[in-house]
């Protein structure tokens, strides 16, 4: 059982999306939680200034531990950040698992085409790696993951998501939303593919955003006039001074309002991918 239970709720696509019965909001989640005290200290700050509402967890990171205990104390909304890229910190990663990540950060770092292609030979590692995450979270929040995440992004490379290594069900971070003509026609149907295969096994918002650029004229305005009617999410990184300033300042809330910002536990347990990856 979740241990969310308004994330059971039933709702019908049509009672959804005409917005019958639930509105749209805003999630504003901060990344990197746990990767180093720091990091989690600031995204802490955010969450008691109500600018945050949820986070993402790395383990086997240097704040791993204290970060879980946080959260258990805090009730925070957690989920778990999917780690290809940098390197395990904690003394209790053993050699096969040091190893197994080393070799998928240098296939997939060596250049954006490697996260596209299916790779046979490494399906292996990525599951063993994938595992022994989900394993650890479990141990040291005292419960599974219902929503997953990926550092870098990583979580939507063509292994992860063509073995459907992740957890059926669970709420996935799609791709980067975006309007016509800020990304190539391409660019648009490849994310727009990987959204559709996402969404036959698993939940996903409606549109996903990073909080930079902060300084576009409108941008942040346009993005809560959807969450209105739409469930978006707004990845935040406390750790960067531009983030950190709008975040503590009171200008992020100044500036979605009205639109609700709200825990991802209260998104209700239905396939939400509707509309597309055009915002």
């Amino acid at each position: 059982m979740s241990r969310h239970p308004d994330r059971s709720c039933a709702a019908s696509p049509d009672t959804w999306r005409y917005g019958s019965r639930y509105p749209g909001f805003l999630i504003v989640n901060a990344d990197d939680w746990g990767v180093d005290s720091f990091t989690t200290d600031r995204a802490l700050e955010c969450l008691q200034l109500g600018s945050v509402s949820s986070v993402s967890a790395m383990v086997f990171m240097d704040d791993s531990e204290r970060a879980a205990n946080i959260a258990r104390d805090y009730d925070i909304d957690t989920a778990l950040h999917l780690n290809f890229t940098t390197p395990f910190a904690a003394r209790t990663c053993d050699a096969q698992l040091l190893n197994y990540q080393q070799q998928l950060s240098e296939y997939l770092c060596k250049s954006r085409v490697s996260q596209m292609i299916f790779q046979p030979k490494l399906h292996r590692m990525f599951r063993y790696v994938i595992n022994a995450q989900l394993e650890e979270f479990q141990r040291i929040y005292r419960f599974a993951p219902d929503r997953i995440d990926g550092h870098h992004h990583m979580h939507l490379c063509a292994n992860v998501i063509l073995g459907c290594l992740l957890p059926s069900g669970t709420l996935i971070r799609r791709n980067f939303s975006f309007r016509r003509g800020e990304k190539s026609v391409w660019n648009r149907a490849y994310r727009l593919v990987v959204d559709r295969i996402i969404a036959r096994r698993h939940d996903v918002v409606d549109y996903f955003f990073s909080l930079a650029p902060t300084s576009v004229p409108g941008r942040l305005e346009r993005i809560a006039s959807l969450a209105r009617m739409d469930i978006v999410e707004l990845e935040t990184h406390a750790v960067h001074a531009e983030e950190y300033c709008i975040l503590t300042n009171g200008e992020l809330l100044r500036r979605v309002n009205p639109a609700p910002i709200r825990r991802p536990a209260a998104v209700p347990r239905i396939k939400l991918f509707e509309r597309g990856n055009h915002a």
